[in-house]
């Protein structure tokens, strides 16, 4: 019996998390990375190291694969496009990754077809922000603050900027890349529609979550988002899996939206790949996404969706001065039996992502406190 292979683009810890929920189904990995010590490759046994941005490399590694997904949205979309016309499978298509690539594209799609987001103009110039930042009327009365970000390439708060006045707004525009500005929207906090889609049109949606982002990086996911109204959680599954339908995403779609004091949700990013606001799901769902991920990219029929406990809580790992985390198992493990943790081979760095803990369980209260005890243990901010 053959089983397929799984070429992915990528070699960070979501390649390593969809590569490991794949082990159960027998699904093998081609992993193309940019070091041999990238976190997946440290798990993939079929390694090729090479740059994304290089076209015969990656039409070299497409051989033998019989479907190439991504752990990042960085790969040039002319060479997606020449894949695809070399009769390589690619899952999500260049079509729809170029709305996860490019945010002008992004915000002028989802314009088109209606869904809510944030004001928003493609800006050539310091004096061009100035002029957008009027046309929205803001309290202010010059209409800043505003928010600045590099049309492609910025991921975890990398690539945006708040400008509060034209001087501050020079800055991003040395880099020499097209800039989107966007009105500094007031949300009274973020939310995230997770999806799943197939070839053949089969989709479903995870429970909305609530993130909480720490400098512009996401620090807690809590699975579903406390006191969120039913019908607003439905109206953002229901856009999510439009959105999904509309750009003809194959696999994950992660909608991270902002809900405004009024009631409304608007769109803030999209991604087209397994998310840090869904790896709740790999201990707080009957399907994590990571297994979706992978049935969706293989036209397999796709997993329920559905929560097992009441409420999950997901917690980063983030570097600190304390380097060797393995020595705070025994207590996290021994206080939490029921604690998940989930680490990706990274080396430790302040600010870093290198890990996360899950926690389920019937009271938020307790979960939230179960989780955060657990991060900061390991990061080494507590030592009881």
């Amino acid at each position: 019996m053959t089983f397929p292979v799984v070429g992915m683009v990528g070699g960070g810890q979501l390649a390593r998390m969809t590569h490991e929920a794949g082990i159960p189904l027998g699904i093998r990995f081609k992993l193309l990375s940019d070091t041999p010590q990238d976190s997946a490759a440290q798990a993939v046994q079929n390694v090729v190291v090479g740059d994304y941005r290089d076209l015969d490399t990656l039409l070299a590694f497409a051989e033998g694969c019989d479907v190439i997904t991504f752990d990042h949205e960085h790969v040039p979309t002319e060479h997606l496009h020449a894949l695809r016309a070399e009769g390589h499978a690619i899952r999500p298509g260049p079509e729809a990754l170029v709305y996860a690539q490019d945010k002008g594209l992004m915000r002028a799609r989802l314009t088109e077809l209606g869904v809510a987001c944030p004001r928003h103009r493609l800006v050539t110039g310091p004096a061009d922000v100035s002029r957008f930042a009027a046309e929205g009327g803001a309290a202010s009365g010059s209409g800043y603050p505003v928010v600045l970000k590099t049309v492609r390439g910025g991921y975890d708060g990398k690539g945006v900027w708040v400008v509060r006045s034209e001087a501050e707004a020079a800055g991003p525009f040395r880099a020499g890349v097209p800039v989107l500005a966007e009105e500094m929207v007031p949300f009274t906090r973020e939310l995230a529609a997770n999806v799943v889609r197939s070839p053949h049109g089969q989709a479903v949606a995870y429970p909305v979550v609530e993130s909480v982002q720490v400098d512009g990086v996401c620090d807690t996911v809590i699975a579903p988002a406390p006191g969120l109204p039913e019908e607003r959680a439905t109206q953002a599954q229901e856009l999510a899996l439009t959105v999904a339908a509309e750009l003809g995403v194959v696999g994950h779609l992660a909608v991270e939206l902002f809900e405004t004091p009024d009631g409304r949700v608007l769109v803030n990013e999209l991604a087209m790949r397994p998310h840090n606001s869904g790896h709740w799901t790999q201990d707080g769902a009957v399907t994590s996404q990571f297994a979706n991920h992978l049935r969706a990219v293989l036209d397999l029929p796709l997993g329920d969706p559905r929560p097992r406990a009441p409420w999950t809580v997901m917690a980063n790992v983030l570097g600190g001065d304390y380097p060797d985390m393995y020595q705070g198992y025994l207590h996290c493990m021994a206080r939490d039996p029921q604690l998940k943790i989930h680490m990706y081979g990274k080396d430790v760095k302040p600010g870093r992502k290198v890990g996360h803990v899950n926690v389920y369980g019937d009271d938020l209260a307790e979960v939230r406190a179960r989780a955060r005890h657990a991060a900061d243990y390991l990061r080494g901010t507590i030592t009881e």
